[in-house]
């Protein structure tokens, strides 16, 4: 697949700009190839600079304000040059992602109203000229993979997807945003959360996992959260058994959570494991699901279970 943003011809500097990547598809840590071809009118054009940034939509800190487009992660890739009348240059780059950039597809399918754009900027004394912003796609890295294919597994349903604007306390960032993934709670967990969030901050090590765990009780106006931090490592992920460790993290979360409202009558804890919590009516091969019988291993299966 090719895809190309065109800028309209630009009445004060003769140019237009045309951004193209021959794969749009890419993950976070990984360099996205493509280039940008300028044209000049009638006379020739002295460009100051080239610069290629991330663009995304971000809800703000402020809940009442609107969401607003952000670029971030600006990468310059040509210095100054000239373009002679009626020629082209072309700048061949390959953009470097940062590994926190959100995710936006998931299995094939976009995740909810989240997009990501490569917008082109052609710095040209003294007037600017941008050209259309280019859709990126950004697949999750094995990790990530793994760990929403598990939530999927155990019954969690994305509700909502968005990035956040603002830091999370105490956890390393590089990107002035963090992506937010909403479920509904699967049946195994519920009552006491109603609304799981999933956060992810990945680096080159490996995934930080915040789950925001909520349990809102609406009639009565009464909300309670609170946050569980885990850590996982990209290297030997083919050989965790991801169902279990994610239904460790989540009972971890949850008795935790539950610990923190113990005073309210609503409260529980979850004691058992997702494998042997519920015996399914009929045995499945494994690996299917949750796991064959209840006790077999599941999506991403093998010895290493622990963090």
């Amino acid at each position: 697949m090719r895809l190309t943003g065109v800028s309209s011809e630009s009445v004060w500097t003769g140019l237009s700009v045309s951004t193209t990547l021959p794969n749009p598809s890419t993950r976070p840590g990984l360099r996205l190839p493509g280039r940008v071809t300028i044209a000049a009118g009638g006379e020739d054009v002295a460009v100051r600079h080239v610069r290629l940034g991330l663009v995304a939509q971000v809800e703000p800190e402020d809940p009442e304000s609107p969401r607003r487009l952000m670029q971030y992660h600006e990468v310059p890739i040509a210095g100054r040059f000239v373009v002679p009348a009626g020629r082209r240059r072309a700048v061949e780059f390959a953009y470097p992602l940062p590994w926190e950039t959100p995710v936006t597809i998931f299995g094939g399918v976009p995740l909810m109203s989240l997009r990501t754009g490569l917008r082109t900027e052609v710095s040209v004394d003294p007037y600017l000229d941008q050209g259309a912003m280019v859709p990126v796609f950004v697949h999750p890295v094995p990790t990530q993979q793994h760990v929403l294919a598990a939530l999927d597994s155990l019954g969690f349903v994305m509700r909502q997807a968005g990035l956040q604007y603002g830091r999370l306390p105490g956890v390393e960032q590089t990107l002035p945003f963090h992506e937010r993934l909403g479920y509904w709670v699967a049946p195994l967990y519920a009552g006491p959360i109603t609304e799981l969030e999933v956060i992810f901050v990945t680096n080159a090590a490996g995934l930080e996992v915040l789950l925001w765990a909520d349990r809102r009780l609406a009639l009565a106006g009464v909300t309670h959260q609170s946050i569980s931090r885990f850590r996982v490592w990209h290297g030997g992920n083919e050989r965790r058994d991801w169902v279990a460790t994610v239904d460790g993290w989540l009972r971890h979360a949850i008795n935790r959570h539950a610990a923190a409202a113990a005073h309210s009558d609503w409260s529980a804890t979850i004691n058992e494991s997702a494998h042997v919590s519920r015996r399914p009516d009929e045995p499945v091969a494994p690996g299917y699901g949750l796991g064959g019988t209840a006790g077999g291993a599941g999506i991403g299966s093998g010895n290493g279970g622990g963090i």
